[in-house]
């Protein structure tokens, strides 16, 4: 009889988001004319822009004609996006790129879980708490994790808890650890680093042979001048450091699906025998075998995104999602609840009031409120007694929210 993958069965309970989505069936079931705010789950609820979508039409109406039509492309996309790309979102902040190390792909958190494949199981792996929870679940699954504890916490891996102490940005490991996920803007507690604590870890991760893997698929959010967009606005990052950016959430890709990862050629991994070699060889590798590209519509409409129409409209949505991080973390702020991101970040991290655990809030905030969120214990230990709220939804539906919450638990 054929073997399963024992390692999945060493997963917490159910991933986070299901867990969500079944306890808000079981009320709905209950309560069939209540009607539930959803900010939960980060998908966003604005269509996509009128520049992205006339290109996407474009696409589309080639793939209609034998002159125009395209069947596989490259694995790494196309070269014009790379370019593009580069051109509009890497040189503005002093980055150079060739288009060889930029791969378009079907977004971030499949690379994020992909990535794992060009490393070996030796390697000592640290992650945030509370995180994105793709990067500890994956970790499990490819068999890196050990044991679990009582707190949740996996033996193989290395775990750094971010506390309103270190203002939710991890401290450097005492121990030396091979690869380290950084997420800025963060995901779950929308706080960000600073240039000063990034080069902190671009210096650890050249000192200790380390490769940082960094989500940047918030960096369109970013408000404030002195926050760096990129990972590679670091000296000597591109020998340590891949990025992650997506179009989800930049510019309403959820249900289209593109993404890309930047994996610098001076970027280099270790052998079994001690010899360098190359990872972005390996990425290509990796790509050129498991992934057939990202489809021509959607990256012609991907280049749009980076035109002068496109960027103005893709930038009203943006603000548009921001004014409503203003509106909840300003809200529930007056209300006499503690609140952290929402100012660089589309997620605004609160603390749970009247000592609530956080899944006793949402239950609460969902019964009493119909107000649906996302509980920080399910992003980790440290994340117990907070709450993430996103700022992707209906202004009416954000103020509503806000109003709900403010009249049960303000003060």
């Amino acid at each position: 009889m054929a073997r399963i993958n024992d390692n999945y069965l060493k997963l917490q309970a159910g991933y986070l988001f299901p867990e969500i989505s079944r306890r808000v069936n079981e009320f709905t079931n209950a309560h069939p004319t209540a009607k539930i705010i959803r900010l939960g789950i980060g998908d966003v609820t604005k269509p996509l822009v009128p520049a992205v979508l006339k290109a996407f039409h474009y696409g589309i109406d080639e793939m209609a004609a034998a002159e125009t039509f395209h069947g596989y492309g490259p694995e790494q996309g196309y070269d014009w996006l790379a370019q593009i790309i580069i051109d509009k979102a890497y040189k503005p902040l002093g980055v150079e790129l060739e288009t060889s190390e930029v791969f378009i792909s079907d977004g971030s958190k499949c690379d994020s879980s992909n990535i794992l494949d060009i490393f070996g199981l030796g390697n000592k792996v640290a992650i945030g708490d509370p995180v994105y929870p793709v990067y500890n679940d994956t970790n499990v699954m490819v068999g890196r994790s050990g044991d679990v504890d009582d707190k949740g916490y996996y033996s193989g891996l290395v775990y750094m808890p971010c506390t309103e102490e270190n203002g939710f940005m991890p401290d450097i490991p005492s121990q030396k650890v091979d690869v380290i996920y950084l997420c800025c803007p963060n995901n779950p507690t929308g706080t960000t680093a600073s240039k000063k604590q990034l080069k902190a870890w671009v210096d650890y991760a050249l000192k200790n042979d380390a490769v940082i893997l960094f989500d940047a698929a918030y960096e369109a959010f970013i408000t404030e001048p002195d926050v760096p967009h990129s990972i590679y606005e670091i000296e000597g990052a591109k020998e340590c450091a891949i990025e992650f950016r997506s179009f989800s959430k930049t510019a309403g890709f959820t249900g289209v699906r593109c993404g890309l990862t930047v994996v610098p050629e001076a970027l280099m991994g270790t052998t079994a025998t001690g010899e360098k070699y190359s990872f972005n060889k390996l990425w290509n590798r990796r790509q050129c075998t498991k992934f057939n590209g990202v489809s021509y519509p959607v990256q012609k409409a991907a280049a749009a995104v980076y035109s002068d129409e496109g960027g103005a409209q893709v930038k009203e949505i943006i603000d548009y999602y921001m004014e409503n991080a203003r509106i909840i973390r300003e809200g529930l702020t007056a209300a006499g609840i503690e609140c952290f991101g929402g100012v660089n970040s589309p997620y605004i991290w609160l603390k749970t009031p009247a000592g609530l655990t956080s899944w006793d809030f949402f239950d609460k905030l969902l019964n009493e409120c119909f107000v649906v969120g996302t509980p920080g214990s399910g992003f980790g230990p440290s994340g117990e007694g907070y709450f993430r709220l996103s700022a992707f939804g209906e202004r009416e539906n954000v103020e509503t929210a806000v109003t709900r919450i403010r009249e049960k638990w303000g003060k």
